[in-house]
């Protein structure tokens, strides 16, 4: 998988915005509220997504993956290599962490963005 892989892969989902913070990190968000983060800056390049509560636990204890710093407790988790998943991997994990912050929106919000 390739940074420009994963970002066609997340600009398909509805009302997506892409932007870099922090200098290094490209961040992709929904409404303002970011659901996946590759970190440019690092070789191999690593990327943080938020998963259920079932997931995180199993995922944060997996060779090559850890709690994400920062949002661990929101359960997001750190995968230090994105070719430690697979393209079907990253289809179901991206538009899982998607749908997660897109469910957490208000509804106010969510109308104001056609969701």
């Amino acid at each position: 998988m390739t940074v420009e892989s994963l970002q066609t892969l997340c600009k398909k989902f509805p009302k997506v915005t892409e932007d870099v913070k922090w200098g290094n990190d490209l961040c992709f968000c929904l409404a303002k509220k970011m659901f996946l983060v590759i970190g440019l800056g690092e070789s191999p390049v690593g990327a943080s997504f938020k998963v259920t509560d079932e997931e995180f636990d199993e995922l944060s204890n997996r060779s090559g993956f850890m709690p994400a710093p920062y949002v661990a407790r929101y359960k997001w988790v750190l995968v230090k290599d994105i070719n430690t998943l697979s393209k079907k991997d990253w289809e179901h994990y991206a538009k899982q962490s998607y749908e997660l912050v897109r469910d957490k929106l208000s509804k106010k919000v969510r109308k104001e963005f056609g969701l």
